[in-house]
């Protein structure tokens, strides 16, 4: 089919004079799929099946991965770290900030303020040819394929804007060879969160009229979770699966995700849809076994908590959706056995066209 441009509200049409974004037919991005070798890789297998918990994690061991760049952008001051600590502009505001950041820090690890807590998982997985990853356990034991049975489905999203020079059109199902190639592959899941005792020590702040500390804690929990997401998945990469048994990198290197394999999480780029979080809640337990709960607009409650999937493939890269197009929303939705309108709700950002005025969800951050 033709591409077409996209003429949507905010969707890729001609806001601030930009020209259309051409898009093409749910049928054609798969046509224009990644394709990947799969026997010349085989998967290595993690080093257990099912769901590990990992309860009150080291806060010491999650210092040295923090990323201090966001940290400044919560405070509105722009710039990198460490560079901004001497830029001509905001470097003095930002060395105060990072100065009573290093002290609360050393209190938070030393008198135990927050409690670390993650889960995580692994399955056999297999893609269906389209966006749709199946994974699978081991019934009674068994080594064959026929052996398994189907215990959730993930729902992924197909980039269908136009692409020239050979690049295709991703989904984060291309990163798992088909279920019917033959080829054992795996998916991971996890949900980590360092909120456990943040409430109260907000509280406390706010009943003190310090809302300088209670801000100051909440954007410290909220780093400390992200660096437990990288020490996590450099667990994984070197132990845990141990696709990446040799790798050494130092903080700067894994900031710019220099690392084999991606871990996208539900509302970011690659995977925008916030529900899918249910699937991985469901199979890690991880309100049972972590204390994280969703919130009915999956929302993650403590607020300082990351989740997502673990994706080994050297050819598996972080990528945007973009814009999608109504035959692949209702695709979407007939997949997860959704109403249209629901599926166009939850994905209101990235539809690239007009649907009837509905009340939107509250999303979640």
């Amino acid at each position: 089919p033709a591409p077409r441009a996209s003429t949507a509200s905010g969707g890729g049409g001609r806001a601030g004079g930009r020209p259309p974004t051409p898009h093409q037919a749910l049928e054609a991005a798969r046509a224009n799929r990644l394709r990947v070798d799969w026997a010349a890789a085989p998967a290595p297998a993690p080093s257990f099946l099912g769901v590990r918990t990992f309860d009150d994690f080291a806060l010491n061991a999650l210092v040295p991965r923090i990323d201090w760049t966001p940290f400044f952008q919560t405070w509105e001051l722009a710039g990198h770290y460490p560079a901004i600590l001497d830029d001509p502009k905001v470097g003095e505001a930002a060395r105060n900030l990072f100065r009573d950041a290093q002290e609360m820090l050393g209190r938070i690890v030393a008198e135990r303020w927050l409690h670390a807590r993650a889960v995580v998982g692994f399955w056999e997985a297999g893609s269906d040819g389209g966006e749709d990853i199946t994974l699978f356990e081991r019934v009674d034991g068994g080594q064959r394929t026929a052996n398994r049975a189907r215990v959730a489905t993930l729902h992924t999203l197909r980039q269908q804007m136009v692409k020239t020079d050979g690049r295709p059109n991703l989904a984060l199902a291309d990163f798992v060879a088909p279920a019917d190639s033959g080829v054992t592959d795996y998916v991971g899941l996890f949900a980590v969160t360092t909120g456990i005792g943040l409430d109260e020590r907000v509280a406390a702040f706010e009943a003190a009229q310090d809302d300088y500390s209670a801000i100051l804690l909440k954007a410290l929990a909220d780093r400390l979770a992200e660096a437990f997401a990288e020490r996590l998945h450099e667990r994984v990469r070197r132990e845990l699966w141990g696709y990446a048994p040799d790798e050494h990198l130092d903080n700067a290197a894994i900031i710019r995700e220099q690392y084999q394999g991606i871990r996208p999480a539900p509302g970011y780029p690659a995977c925008p849809d916030h529900t899918e979080k249910a699937t991985i809640f469901r199979l890690l337990g991880a309100t049972e076994r972590a204390g994280i709960r969703l919130t009915e607009s999956y929302a993650m409650l403590p607020a300082s908590a990351v989740s997502g999937a673990y994706f080994w493939r050297p050819e598996a890269r972080y990528f945007g959706i973009g814009k999608v197009e109504r035959d692949q929303v209702e695709s979407y939705a007939a997949r997860k056995g959704i109403p249209v309108e629901e599926a166009e709700r939850w994905l209101a950002p990235n539809l690239a066209y007009d649907r009837p005025l509905a009340r939107t969800p509250a999303m979640a951050r």
